[in-house]
């Protein structure tokens, strides 16, 4: 008995219930990776930042990138 080739829509279906997985995995990453953050950051003492701040050091670190950032920090 020879298999029939999936039609579109089962392609299509399959798809999207493969997205919907995939965008729960980020989801359940993504929590992963701020709870190792946190820990992180209350090892290094920096639970005293404010969030703000800590939001605006991260996001001029990531605009200048990680290597610069360190060298600049460093010739201080």
């Amino acid at each position: 008995m020879a298999r029939s080739k999936p039609s579109a829509r089962d392609a299509l279906k399959k798809l999207r219930e493969q997205r919907l997985e995939l965008d729960a995995q980020e989801v359940r990453l993504r929590d992963e990776a701020a709870t190792e953050l946190g820990k992180l950051l209350v090892e290094c003492g920096a639970e005293t930042i404010e969030p703000a701040q800590l939001k605006r050091v991260v996001q001029a670190s990531m605009a200048l990138g990680i290597d610069e950032t360190l060298k600049r920090l460093a010739a201080k």
